[in-house]
């Protein structure tokens, strides 16, 4: 671990008089101010110290300033930011075709973010239907499910709290239960022509399916000629224990969506899809400016290597596996605690009462961590973290708890 950073006395103050002067509060109120990472661990600007399990938001999937990354985009930095998608993007067509490589995905098209993957799924399904002379614009997706804030995504994530005040939503999607195989085959009419669903809910509570129910839904699917899109914006790329979530349950999808860990921080979203699939598009019906961009393509290009060098994922999945363990046991001893359920380094405790108390505790203890919910507590510590900070960051939930007397 190389040198913490100096205190700077009197900075937080400052960054937060001028962030309560000129952005705009969309995320509420904050109390600390991180200016440097490494591997596992974040400093303020304080000097404060930080055990990060939450990866922002399981986007740091390699942990921070992870050397390959960092050198990527030095080397990229000092030869090329930008050209337009109309010329070939070297480090882009190698990304995909690391990609190709790894799942099932024979085509793939990049863009920003996972709202943005989400919203050409869309559009690639609906399009799909209409260029094959069979229209089906209907979607179905799942209620408690989260697929971003653009419109499209935004009506395709089955929380009413997101949508308060954003009426009129895009018309044709609807919401049925998750994990509930009876309600979507009830859904599907002849007019649907996908359905839309994560492997494990993220923002909706960290709710994680029975394993039977996706080989139910991807045979549904066939069945009833239905495209079958699975948002692993959050439960891909390691973080649940194989590389996309999908794959531990033996299926795959007709459409998949990317974005967080992809690059390690830098902004980078994906869709792949089967080469029947992506007959749907053509030029001019989609299209991202920065989308696949040179230093976004070279640092995911660094990132996937990274996550598919031999034994890393293994570590992660061990690790994943101790750290609720670890938890269970914790629960066994607060009645506080509901349920410990995720798979892999993606978890949530399911707590009696709303967790934001404890996270504020866990914080000022040293510990990041986030909620998925009001009552949720969530871990999504970065793929490389290691037995003792499993047990630092158990410790300090212990001892956080017994604080607050739950």
């Amino acid at each position: 671990m190389s040198a913490a950073v100096e205190a700077a006395p009197g900075a937080t103050e400052r960054i937060k008089a001028l962030n309560d002067q000129y952005i705009i509060n969309t995320y509420g109120a904050r109390k600390i101010a991180l200016v440097r990472g490494e591997g596992t661990h974040l400093w303020g600007v304080d000097g404060r110290e930080y055990l990060d399990l939450f990866a922002g938001i399981a986007v740091c999937n390699l942990g921070h300033c992870h050397p390959a990354v960092t050198e990527a985009i030095r080397e990229q930095a000092g030869k090329l930011l930008h050209v337009s998608n109309l010329y070939y993007i070297e480090p882009q067509v190698e990304l995909a075709e690391l990609l190709a490589q790894v799942c099932f995905a024979d085509r793939w098209f990049f863009c920003n973010s996972g709202a943005e993957a989400n919203e050409a799924a869309l559009k690639l399904a609906r399009r799909y239907w209409d260029q094959k002379g069979t229209p089906k614009p209907l979607v179905v997706a799942a209620e408690q499910s989260f697929h971003g804030r653009t419109f499209g995504a935004l009506t395709a994530t089955g929380q009413p709290k997101y949508h308060q005040g954003f009426a009129p939503l895009l018309p044709g999607i609807s919401h049925i239960p998750y994990n509930d195989i009876a309600a979507l085959e009830a859904a599907l009419t002849p007019e649907v022509g996908a359905v839309l669903l994560e492997p494990l809910q993220g923002e909706g509570g960290v709710r994680v399916p029975e394993t039977a129910y996706w080989r139910q839904v991807r045979d549904l699917c066939d069945r009833r000629g239905v495209l079958l899109i699975l948002n692993e914006v959050q439960t891909g790329l390691g973080r649940t224990g194989p590389l996309f979530a999908h794959q531990g349950y033996g299926i795959t999808p007709d459409i998949m969506t990317l974005a967080k860990g992809l690059a390690n921080g830098v902004p980078m979203g994906a869709l792949g899809c089967t080469e029947e699939v992506a007959s749907g598009f053509a030029p001019g019906t989609h299209a991202s400016t920065f989308g696949g961009n040179p230093l976004s393509s070279a640092a995911a290009l660094a990132t996937l290597k990274a996550l598919t060098a031999p034994g890393f994922l293994e570590h992660a999945a061990a690790m994943g596996e101790y750290f609720r363990e670890r938890l269970r046991g914790l629960a066994s001893r607060f009645e506080c605690i509901v349920e410990v359920r995720g798979r892999g380094l993606m978890i949530g405790i399911e707590f009696r009462e709303p967790v934001a108390p404890l996270i504020e505790r866990m914080i000022a203890a040293g510990i990041i961590c986030g909620p998925a919910g009001p009552n949720v507590l969530r871990f999504l510590p970065p793929l490389i973290v290691e037995e003792h900070e499993v047990d630092q960051g158990v410790a300090v939930l212990e001892q956080c708890l017994g604080d607050l007397e739950w």
